[in-house]
């Protein structure tokens, strides 16, 4: 059984997170997507605890157990510095691995930036590189959650997420592990899911100016891109391409890869569960 723990905030806030052992481990970072509580992590968690790294996890803001602020003006550096509070509550002066979907690996290029030297490596899977009005795009995320506010739920938006994610024909036939992430994900609230939203939207997400600085701030960065995941495998190209230009810059000789999952989608430790696996354990041991 997971047990939640909970850690007050600055601002009063409360963040509910994980750490699965107060050992020596090394210390494995699982950062979330929207929507997504913690306990999504649990089949990755366990396998890296059978591989001798210990985990830590967290809700972001209105998800799971964690408070949602007040004017749910949540930004990717306010996240950034959510788990930074957290690891000087824990007493944690390095992580091991920051291993980011979505949202979570968008978080990390603002950690990193912000707090160079913490992260030895950072696996970046599944993420847009700005908000929709920077990118010059429809803005899908204000509708959404207008919609979950209207209703009062976060019902639909899951089951829209769901299929989003992984498409009906992985639902039909994963339907017991499909259950397992509906009923995590429907542990986020209207509240949170906004500000939530809110990070996306704002003027201030942009990671593109990021790329070229996250080799200053850790020592070794790999890119994942589930295949089906629209078109993030096309535009993380470019997005490893900058990363590498960045640890050149800071002296660094690192190869930086992308690597891609079959048959996967936005969350590819789910729908590629194996490849994913083979994948983090691959450049956890290396």
């Amino acid at each position: 059984m997971v047990t939640t723990q909970q850690v007050n905030l600055p601002d009063g806030r409360i963040l509910s997170y994980h750490l699965s052992s107060q050992g020596d481990e090394p210390l494995v970072l699982l950062a979330n997507s929207l929507s997504a509580p913690f306990r999504v992590w649990d089949h990755v968690a366990k396998f890296l605890a059978e591989n001798g790294f210990r985990t830590l996890r967290f809700d972001q803001p209105g998800h799971g157990q964690s408070s949602a602020p007040k004017n749910l003006d949540t930004t990717f550096e306010s996240i950034a510095d959510d788990v930074y509070h957290l690891l000087q509550a824990l007493k944690i002066e390095k992580v091991f691995a920051w291993i980011g979907v979505s949202m979570g690996a968008a978080t990390s290029f603002y950690f990193v930036n912000k707090y160079p030297g913490i992260v030895h490596k950072v696996a970046i899977c599944d993420t847009i590189a700005a908000s929709p009005k920077n990118a010059g795009v429809d803005d899908l995320f204000a509708p959404r959650a207008q919609q979950a506010r209207e209703a009062g739920n976060m019902q639909e938006q899951v089951e829209g997420t769901i299929d989003r994610w992984f498409g009906q024909e992985w639902v039909k036939a994963n339907p017991d592990e499909a259950d397992r992430v509906r009923g995590i994900m429907n542990q986020t609230s209207v509240d949170g899911f906004a500000t939530c939203c809110h990070a996306l939207r704002s003027d201030s997400f942009d990671i593109r100016p990021l790329f070229g600085k996250v080799g200053a701030g850790v020592d070794e960065a790999l890119l994942v891109v589930g295949d089906k995941d629209a078109n993030l495998p096309e535009a993380m190209k470019e997005m490893r391409q900058k990363v590498e230009e960045g640890f050149r810059a800071a002296g660094k000789d690192n190869k930086i890869e992308l690597k891609v999952i079959k048959n996967a989608g936005h969350v590819p430790f789910v729908d590629g569960y194996d490849q994913f696996k083979e994948i983090i354990l691959g450049y956890l041991k290396a």
